[in-house]
């Protein structure tokens, strides 16, 4: 547990106490002054913040700056010039010999050789031949390498843009010259949008975005799941698996080309399509970019790219992760920073995506990279040796570059140890993030669903969990993400029906308690986490209908079925299915959340956990929430506290016929206030809350 989680007046950074610029120090040991729990660990804080600005100074006296350094994509890589010359430049320390290859010179290794300079960057200039590129568009190219043993090997550019794979001749993929001509390039037509005050998150992965057996492209994503987003009032799309991954199966995570965007899905041009259409419609979209280690291929990755173990990567068993199977970033090296650092800039000016979604953060900031570590909350565990402070180093120039030349970005930290500093700006000795995510959320339902009882559910600990923050430090609440929907997991909705799904989810057959349950809890789990868990909300595309399979890529281990790699989002357009309930249900809590903004509302205020009853009161942006989970018990003028007095009226009922409930509830009921002190509160009023329903009561004059 943070010690500062429970009082919300401790530490309030960019939500509420601010601290004044001149108080803060200048060292990075500004986060004390928010959290006077962190002061044995100065030391620490002061040297993440030195080392940081070390590299700033550095690169401010090699590089001409972090923002002209983070440009290596414009020198790097492969680049045609208005004179239609191509200059190719390679960094490839370990090698003697370096030669562009591909089919526009038959694969002569003799025919284009590139020299090689004091930094190990090989480099070729290529002419126009009759005033035209020498390398065709989308024509295959390689770079081969002499290594010191005199062997030679052939690699795919680390930089390259598009690579494709065609599976009937090698599961390898094989690059790419993109350079379409003008007239074939997407221009981009519409501005980033400005960051929202409140963020719901849509995560989407474009190969599954459909109910056939096969891979959906761009395209389509952009077609069919655009205006399905924004008419669920999500207003962040969080793209998964877009940076290219050799295997379908491990859902994005094992990149082997951190430039190119997959062709599994289409061209580059379809996806800056796809962003651009999805700007024009007020959406901002994230990349889930994984920087926290890489595939090891070597055949069409950056692994052994140069005949080293430690080109990219740290060498021998550092380098390697346990779990994954895969190479780990040495964050300390100066071009390695280049490659990474240009990266992040390269998606937000080549495909205008507006922020990140930083994977495997946990992972990044640690040398035990958080395997068979339990993190208590103790802040030693934040501070000592297993902390790897390169990583850390590269995190704060990461965010700091983006928040720099971005104003209106995101970044977004998947970390489950609960790093302090983490959403704070590098000013205050902070990593820089924006947002992180509230990863024992998830845990904590599946762990009730899997464990306890209705009747055992104890919503003291419900409420404390989501609710154990630290504040000032922004968080994205979620009941489950893609990471609950993979195979092995189960959904919430399997969780809470299980076999049903497939036999008791259409209005033609007679409503099981089994689908009552679990229709409701749903809803419920689901509006008490997006109202009480954090600063912004996070859902899995399919999961806001009860989805009712998990999700499983095509594999050996399942003879290569797309049966699982799909969603079946035709389910909610059938009115004989009970799923349209949930969808409407998910957009009618997102488009409420939309008009009274409790997402960036300070957090709420519990009046009441009534463990007999199960009832839960809290107040927030304004609001009042009642929800009722006992199983059987309904409650007539059950009585709660109201901080503000007025005319109230209900703006959100699970229980109504297009939320799947049965209209119990009079939504033209005006509640009046009382001047009576009740839990904690100036006044109250009464309401009438049937067994598993919800309300949200809004003043009559902000309606």
């Amino acid at each position: 547990m943070d010690p500062i989680a429970e009082n919300s007046s401790n530490t309030l950074a960019n939500g509420g106490g601010q601290v004044a610029d001149n108080d803060i120090p200048k060292d990075g040991t500004g986060v004390v002054k928010l959290d006077p729990w962190l002061s044995p660990f100065k030391d620490s804080l002061r040297r993440r913040f030195s080392k940081t600005q070390e590299w700033i100074q550095k690169l401010n006296d090699t590089e001409g700056g972090l923002e002209k350094f983070s440009r290596g994509e414009e020198i790097m890589g492969i680049h045609m010039r208005d004179d239609k010359s191509i200059v190719y430049r390679e960094w490839a320390p370990n090698a003697v010999k370096a030669a562009l290859i591909g089919e526009f010179n038959n694969w002569d290794r003799q025919a284009h050789p590139m020299k090689k300079n004091e930094f190990g960057v090989f480099e070729i200039t290529i002419p126009p031949v009759n005033g035209q590129p020498a390398i065709a568009h989308n024509s295959k190219i390689k770079i081969t390498l002499e290594l010191p043993s005199g062997e030679w090997v052939d690699r795919v550019p680390a930089w390259i843009k598009y690579v494709t794979q065609d599976l009937s001749v090698s599961p390898a993929y094989d690059a790419r010259f993109w350079n379409p001509p003008a007239s074939e390039r997407y221009q981009f037509k519409h501005p980033r949008p400005k960051r929202p005050e409140s963020i719901r998150v849509y995560e989407a992965h474009v190969g599954i975005s459909s109910p056939e057996l096969r891979v959906a492209t761009y395209k389509e994503f952009t077609k069919n799941m655009l205006p399905r987003i924004k008419d669920l009032g999500y207003n962040v799309i969080q793209l998964m698996a877009i940076m290219e991954h050799a295997y379908y199966a491990s859902f994005g995570y094992q990149v082997n080309n951190f430039f190119a965007a997959s062709s599994r899905y289409g061209p580059p041009e379809d996806l800056k399509e796809l962003v651009d259409t999805a700007h024009s419609m007020g959406l901002v979209v994230l990349l889930d970019v994984v920087h926290s280690h890489a595939s090891k291929n070597v055949l069409d990755g950056i692994n052994e790219f140069d005949g080293t173990d430690h080109q990219y990567f740290h060498a021998g068993g550092k380098g390697k992760h346990e779990l994954w199977d895969s190479r780990l970033f040495n964050y300390g090296h100066h071009e390695v920073l280049r490659f990474l650092l240009s990266n992040l800039r390269f998606w937000m000016e080549e495909y205008h995506f507006d922020g990140f979604r930083f994977d495997g953060v946990t992972s990044m900031m640690y040398t035990h990279h958080g395997i068979g570590t339990g993190f208590s909350g103790g802040y030693h565990e934040y501070f000592g040796a297993g902390v790897d402070e390169e990583a850390m180093v590269y995190l704060m120039l990461a965010n700091e570059l983006l928040h720099e030349l971005y104003p209106d970005v995101i970044t977004v930290a998947e970390d489950v140890s609960g790093m302090p500093a983490l959403c704070l700006p590098l000013s205050l000795g902070g990593v820089g993030f924006d947002y992180r995510l509230a990863m024992a959320i998830p845990d904590m339902w599946i762990k009730i669903l899997k464990e306890k009882k209705d009747e055992d559910w104890d919503l003291g600990n419900i409420c404390f969990t989501l609710t154990n923050r630290r504040h000032g430090e922004k968080t994205i609440a979620y009941c489950e993400s893609h990471d609950q929907a993979l195979v092995g997991d189960k959904s919430l909705m399997m969780h809470l029906c299980d076999a049903e799904l497939y036999t008791n989810m259409s209005n033609l057959t007679p409503l099981t308690p089994v689908i009552d349950r679990g229709i409701a809890l749903h809803k419920m789990i689901r509006l008490l986490t997006h109202a009480l868990g954090g600063e912004g909300y996070l859902n899995f595309e399919g999961n806001e209908f009860g989805h009712p399979e998990w999700l499983d890529f095509p594999r050996e281990g399942n003879q290569n079925s797309f049966w699982y790699a799909r969603r079946q989002f035709n389910l909610t357009d059938d009115h004989l299915l009970r799923y349209q309930y949930l969808n409407n249900f998910d957009r009618s809590m997102n488009t409420t959340e939309a008009k009274y903004g409790w997402l960036h509302a300070p957090q709420a205020y519990i009046s009441l956990k009534h463990e007999g009853d199960k009832v839960v009161v809290f107040e927030r942006g304004g609001l009042v929430f009642v929800f009722n989970f006992h199983a059987t018990n309904s409650f007539t003028d059950y009585r709660v506290g109201i901080e503000e007095a007025g005319t109230y009226r209900i703006v959100l009922n699970t229980d109504t016929k297009e939320h799947g409930g049965f209209n119990r509830i009079d939504e033209g009921t005006r509640f009046f206030t009382q001047d009576l002190p009740w839990n904690g509160r100036k006044n109250c009023t009464h309401v009438y809350i049937p067994a598993r329903t919800a309300i949200v009561l809004a003043l009559e004059s902000r309606i």
